[in-house]
């Protein structure tokens, strides 16, 4: 496992949310923290159908672009019942033609799983796949999880995407009416997050 030896990592994201949760994340480490977003590089197309894919392409272009390490992730929520979709495409279902509307992808879940009559607990997991890259082309992937399962109707407006319809497991809460602190805490990205500051950065 290579360890991470710069002073510098771009955070290959526009969302400034997830900038400054990584950011966070890595203040004690001393490590200056920039995003492909402040620095102006396009967003590459996502043409995988795996999260660890979709993560490499976003971390090997950002690292490729600055001659700077760079971590990408890609993330989303798997339904047991719907054979894991949507998965890799999570923020697609929310796709409309101005703009994403996760009330109408939590809407088109939900009536997926009464279709198939699912039994109850609807499990689900959100997953995070992280990847730290190099502008020589080698990788680090490291994988969260954090299962749950899908209840309705939603509840709760804090977090974004799915975390209204999300009770994590051993909760009786969902996402949705978590503190975004707390959820930060157990989260499939902080899982994720956990691995790859053991692997990379102690």
């Amino acid at each position: 496992m290579r360890k991470f030896a710069d002073k510098t990592l771009v955070v290959a994201t526009h969302n400034k949310g997830k900038l400054e949760e990584i950011d966070a994340l890595l203040r004690p480490f001393g490590i200056a923290v920039t995003s492909a977003g402040a620095l102006g590089l396009a967003e590459p197309a996502e043409t995988e159908t795996t999260f660890v894919g979709n993560a490499r392409i976003k971390a090997h272009a950002a690292a490729q672009a600055t001659g700077l390490p760079a971590l990408a992730d890609d993330s989303g929520i798997m339904v047991d019942a719907l054979d894991g979709a949507p998965g890799v495409y999570t923020a697609d279902w929310a796709e409309t033609p101005t703009g994403r509307d996760f009330d109408m992808a939590m809407r088109k879940t939900w009536e997926a799983l009464e279709q198939k009559a699912a039994p109850y607990p609807r499990t689900a997991a959100f997953c995070c796949t992280l990847v730290l890259a190099w502008p020589d082309g080698h990788d680090e992937v490291f994988e969260g999880r954090m299962p749950g399962q899908i209840v309705w109707p939603g509840r709760g407006s804090q977090g974004h995407g799915y975390d209204p319809i999300f009770q994590p497991e051993g909760y009786a809460i969902t996402f949705g009416e978590m503190d975004r602190w707390e959820k930060n805490q157990i989260s499939h990205r902080a899982d994720a997050f956990r691995k790859l500051v053991a692997g990379c950065f102690t």
